[in-house]
């Protein structure tokens, strides 16, 4: 666990700063030699044990990160094994803090179409290890964590019932890792100046989620057949209490609707969802028949929105 007092020491911060702007106190940090598909590993398990399947019975894997064990194989390919799902379909998705959503829509979808039995979607990151720890105005956002479901068939009108994905690639580079891939590949001069560090424009990318999360948010809900009003608990992407904040005023819904845990973990990108979206579950807010709203951005810059009826 790394806290604001801890960061104090490192940067020049304060626990009073951090809070006041962000809303965050602590986030986790995994130990050096964990990694991504580690974490992801443990997620898995803990979805099948929740969903009472096993390996064997997943036929499609799909990792959502941007801090994969590598570039290949893809990380979905790493967990299959271990896993015991042999011969299943796995691959990764690759769109930030909306992974998660996107790669619910891509299962749901092939499930829906009978390509697929069940799947099995986790959103895992360290984003310890592409975070700048010397730059105080990224440092202090972000950890590292995993989560995971399995998705299958379910009775009509349960499940997923609608979503909204979208990009607006007119500002991608307002968060993005420079160097590393085919335009600037690996180099001394691209390690000297940093540039495989994840940068972001936090003034940009505040305006943007507010605006998508609130549109796709409703659209969503508009094509789920529903109003606002239906909708029982947000589970939004947890990267700033003020975006959530802003978001919940601009879509009317009560804010004691929405669920919060950034405080704890920080910004985790595609495993904030899911994260989130377990603790609600298990501390028993959501019961069958609720109505589920689940909203996300990132890299992109993307949206992810999608309703459900638990």
């Amino acid at each position: 666990m790394l806290t604001n007092f801890d960061l104090e020491k490192m940067v020049d911060t304060s626990d009073e700063w951090i809070r006041t702007r962000t809303g965050i106190r602590e986030r986790r940090i995994a130990d050096p030699d964990v990694a991504t598909s580690d974490l992801a590993l443990r997620a898995a398990a803990a979805a099948l044990q929740a969903a009472g399947v096993q390996g064997p019975d997943i036929d499609l894997i799909l990792v959502a990160t941007v801090t994969p064990d590598m570039f290949f194989p893809c990380t979905a390919s790493l967990l299959q094994q271990a896993l015991g799902a042999s011969g299943a379909c796995a691959f990764d998705i690759l769109v930030g803090c909306t992974g998660f959503v996107y790669g619910l829509a891509v299962a749901t979808s092939l499930v829906a179409a009978g390509s697929y039995q069940r799947a099995l979607v986790i959103g895992s990151e360290t984003l310890s290890r592409i975070t700048d720890w010397e730059d105080r105005s990224s440092c202090v956002l972000f950890g590292d964590a995993a989560g995971a479901a399995v998705v299958g068939p379910v009775a009509p009108g349960h499940g997923i019932l609608a979503y909204s994905l979208g990009n607006d690639g007119s500002n991608a580079d307002a968060l993005t890792i420079p160097a590393g891939g085919s335009r600037l590949p690996p180099s001394a001069e691209t390690v000297g100046q940093r540039l495989h560090y994840l940068t972001m424009n936090g003034a940009e990318v505040f305006k943007f989620a507010v605006r998508a999360m609130a549109e796709s948010s409703e659209e969503a809900v508009r094509r789920a057949g529903l109003a606002m009003r239906d909708i029982d608990i947000v589970i939004p992407h947890q990267a700033n209490l003020r975006i959530i904040a802003a978001a919940a005023k601009r879509l009317k819904i009560p804010y004691e609707r929405f669920v919060c845990n950034l405080d704890r973990y920080g910004n985790t990108s595609a495993a904030t969802i899911p994260l989130a979206l377990d603790e609600t579950v298990r501390a028993g807010r959501i019961q069958p028949g609720h109505h589920v709203l689940l909203a996300s951005f990132g890299a992109g810059l993307s949206w992810g929105t999608m309703v459900m009826r638990w």
